[in-house]
């Protein structure tokens, strides 16, 4: 079969795209190569329903291992997370951390982001990240196998609005995401999308209340708002590791909004 008869079997981008999500931010062997351009950009869009169905998952996962205890239980399951991810996120609050600590220029954030070694601010803030949200998630009981699609789903939706407002100012050449990276205005509604439906279903379904819900929304857009105006002011735009970041503490946002005694 020829490349254009092929293609014209292939799904349009924004459908076929949800397979290539799931390559880009798992490590889930998926397949489905070779993927075009337009798959890579509209990937984007669905790094949300990607954090749904893993979190959907790992919640199942957390909630089975309950009886050894909610803390022992939530940092076991966070460790899965990281197989399924292979840490993607975190190397970028890694990267992001260690680069805006130790960085005081422009040109030396930039050159910090490409080293593959951790630093200390790198490392203190992987404490946090992981710890924090075992320690928040052992604070949910059984109400756990719902907080982890809920909050892995609005966590993935701030990157994409980033994504569509600030300029992406890693060198093209040296982009490993520069394709993906390029989604607008449709994929930041696309991604907000995934979170809107899965909200709806699970107040609908009596697992959270409107107010918690709106509440988490609303610190996510808080972090992803202040994150974003930071890499605005360090750098003039974002880079992949900031994106990865930038989700860690949406994690963190949502987390402490469902484990908030109000």
């Amino acid at each position: 079969m020829s490349p254009a008869a092929e293609g014209r079997w292939l799904a349009p981008p924004p459908l076929r795209a949800i397979r290539a999500a799931f390559i880009f931010f798992t490590r889930l062997p998926v397949g489905g190569f070779p993927y075009r351009k337009a798959d890579w950009q509209w990937a984007a869009a669905h790094a949300p329903f990607v954090g749904l169905v893993l979190g959907g998952a790992l919640g199942l996962i957390d909630r089975l291992l309950l009886p050894l205890g909610a803390l022992p239980a939530a940092l076991l399951v966070v460790g899965v997370s990281l197989f399924f991810t292979g840490a993607f996120h975190e190397d970028g609050l890694a990267d992001t951390s260690d680069a805006l600590g130790g960085g005081y220029d422009t040109e030396r954030v930039l050159l910090i982001l490409k080293d593959s070694r951790i630093g200390s601010f790198g490392g203190a803030a992987l404490v946090v990240s992981i710890v924090g949200r075992a320690a928040l998630l052992a604070q949910l009981g059984n109400a756990v196998a719902w907080a982890w699609p809920l909050v892995w789903c609005g966590a993935r939706v701030g990157p994409i609005w980033l994504m569509a407002t600030l300029p992406y100012v890693t060198a093209n050449d040296l982009a490993k995401s520069r394709d993906l990276t390029r989604g607008g205005l449709a994929q930041a509604l696309v991604a907000s999308s995934w979170f809107i439906v899965v909200s709806i279903a699970l107040v609908v379904t009596g697992h959270f209340t409107w107010v918690r819900v709106a509440a988490l929304a609303l610190a996510v857009a808080l972090v992803t708002a202040v994150s974003g105006f930071r890499y605005w002011a360090r750098v003039r735009g974002i880079t992949g590791d900031f994106l990865g970041a930038t989700e860690q503490l949406g994690e963190l946002a949502g987390l402490a909004v469902l484990a908030w005694r109000f």
